[in-house]
């Protein structure tokens, strides 16, 4: 049954997403805000069908955790598809900070770039960062939140990868809080995988990381309470704790070398 419910949702995704994409290109001659209202509907309209299709629903916890105006950096655990067509529903307007490349496909790359999004170039290196927090900057004076994978790139759920830098960066030079946004929707719509199954995912903002820490100290606050949050709600789905390395104590590293 599960495999006949994702055949009948992906041919439902891709047939009224291929419709909404070209039939709704007009949204790009209308103010940017207007037609981010229309994207926020057109997301609403994929819920509908995974409610209706899969019986995937979801929950969310910690609204109250979230800022009431103003700019604030939202670190989302990445852990499929799912998430990047909740943004718009689950905060008002976000920056999705991504890759430059995708706003060179075609169609969906016009709505990125229509939309403000914030494009990374990472062949850049040095600059990629640069770049990065320029974007950021732009976004905060708009008062908008800015969303931001720490992991750079979808973890399948019980998997760990290191957070990176540019969070960190991000919280330095802004100057605003960190809400850690912690899910377990890859225990239904696992990373690259054809099938989802019916259930609830759960979405849960925790207590925001306020600024004022150097950058070690707010990258280990981030991981510890966000992979903490996560390993809760996925275990909760009856999914797998995720298998952090071992970290070992520089004296004990120094005495292994030969």
């Amino acid at each position: 049954m599960t495999a006949v419910r994702s055949l009948l949702f992906n041919i439902a995704f891709f047939s009224w997403t291929t419709v909404a994409c070209i039939g709704l290109l007009w949204m790009l001659l209308l103010p940017r805000r207007q037609m981010v209202r229309v994207v926020t509907w057109y997301m609403g309209t994929i819920h509908f069908l995974e409610r209706t299709i899969l019986g995937l629903d979801y929950e969310v916890r910690g609204r109250e955790n979230l800022p009431k105006s103003g700019c604030f950096i939202l670190a989302a655990k990445h852990q499929s598809a799912w998430e990047t067509m909740k943004l718009h529903l689950l905060i008002e307007d976000p920056a999705v900070i991504l890759k430059r490349e995708l706003l060179f496909v075609p169609i969906w790359g016009w709505y990125a770039a229509k939309a403000r999004m914030i494009s990374v170039d990472r062949s850049a290196r040095g600059r990629a960062i640069a770049s990065m927090v320029e974007g950021a900057e732009r976004v905060k004076s708009e008062g908008r939140p800015i969303v931001i994978f720490p992991q750079g790139t979808r973890t399948a759920v019980g998997r760990y990868l290191p957070y990176r830098v540019g969070v960190a960066v991000l919280y330095r030079d802004l100057d605003v809080p960190i809400v850690p946004m912690a899910l377990n929707s890859g225990v239904y719509w696992a990373r690259r995988s054809f099938k989802k199954h019916a259930g609830k995912i759960v979405v849960e903002f925790l207590p925001p990381i306020e600024p004022g820490l150097g950058r070690d100290a707010v990258l280990a606050e981030l991981e510890n309470k966000l992979e903490a949050a996560t390993d809760r709600l996925v275990m909760e789905a009856g999914g797998p704790p995720t298998e952090r390395p071992v970290k070992v104590p520089r004296e004990d590293a120094a005495a292994t070398v030969p």
